[in-house]
């Protein structure tokens, strides 16, 4: 119980120093099309979409995603909803491009705004 506990806070840490990072200008080396990549190698999709926009099994990512503090620590440590993704699985890199794609996706147009629909 005591190396759960342990591991969840080196993940939590991690987390957050990457939050941290990306905070000071890093996130400016966050590149969205190396994050859609990733998106798609590390399945992601599978369960929140090739948009981030949730399914079955997934929680909706974009647009507007979370805090990148909230979650890369999600990521690395989770809540049991999903497999935790440690720095040997997903880099920091890797997911600081992830959270960059997820900004990326704009948001749906409101469907009051297309004249086709309004007739």
């Amino acid at each position: 119980m005591r190396l759960v506990h342990v591991i969840g806070l080196a993940a939590f840490a991690a987390g957050l120093h990457l939050g941290l990072l990306l905070g000071c200008g890093v996130a400016f080396a966050a590149s969205a099309d190396k994050g859609k990549t990733a998106f798609v190698e590390h399945g992601c999709w599978q369960c929140h979409g090739f948009g981030g926009q949730g399914g079955f099994a997934g929680k909706t990512l974009a647009p507007d995603p979370i805090a990148i503090e909230v979650f890369s620590a999600f990521v690395r440590s989770s809540d049991r909803t999903m497999p935790p993704y440690s720095e040997a699985i997903l880099s920091n890199d890797d997911l600081a491009d992830i959270y960059a794609y997820l900004q990326s996706i704009p948001k749906a147009v409101d469907f009051e705004k297309i004249p086709l629909l309004n007739q």
